[in-house]
């Protein structure tokens, strides 16, 4: 009982810190400060163990990224980054976070947070963001080429020939809907 009490003892100027902290920041709003620190958390975890992982496997850093591999690991990130947080098909993944508002664009979809404060909320904001997403997929990336170059240059190249699809997809819908017949009707 000894060290439990010692323990309350210590972190109470932590946790009055800390809420002190939460309340100038959020002004009384119902913000996921503790859920943002929670994911922030996870991440750093996760990039520590993997770091971990590269060194125990002896496996060296590249010396340095080919520009061709960075542009495909860049779109890559993007298209996956949209894939996870916008695409139709991925909302299973966020359900338990988010809810459906309706469309936000072509095949992608507009969600709303499901539960306001708590890590719930945080998660809801990562997984509909796809800047947030693009911080992980980007992350995963590069660990996957360190240990597996190859085998991640492919899913990247899969990833970036969809992003390129993307684009074909928005020109050709374009030019049937005439936004390229060039000149205006108020043309004298």
């Amino acid at each position: 009982m000894a060290i439990h009490s010692e323990v309350q003892r210590i972190g109470e100027p932590v946790r009055r810190w800390a809420a002190t902290q939460k309340q100038a920041y959020t002004h009384g709003e119902d913000r996921p400060v503790a859920g943002h620190l929670g994911a922030m958390s996870v991440y750093t975890g996760l990039v520590a163990a993997a770091a971990a992982a590269v060194r125990v496997s002896g496996r060296q850093l590249p010396q340095r990224i080919p520009l061709g591999d960075a542009v495909l690991m860049t779109v890559a990130t993007f298209r996956t980054a949209r894939r996870i947080a916008k695409d139709p098909v991925t909302s299973p993944l966020r359900a338990p976070f988010t809810s459906f508002v309706g469309a936000s664009g072509e095949a992608e979809l507009a969600e709303e947070v499901r539960e306001h404060g708590g890590w719930k909320h945080a998660v809801g904001e990562l997984v509909t963001c796809p800047f947030c997403m693009a911080q992980w997929v980007g992350t995963a990336f590069v660990f996957g080429y360190v240990a597996a170059p190859r085998a991640t240059r492919l899913a990247a190249l899969t990833m970036t020939m969809v992003a390129g699809s993307d684009v074909l997809q928005f020109a050709y819908d374009a030019i049937q809907n005439g936004a390229f017949t060039g000149g205006s009707d108020s043309e004298s």
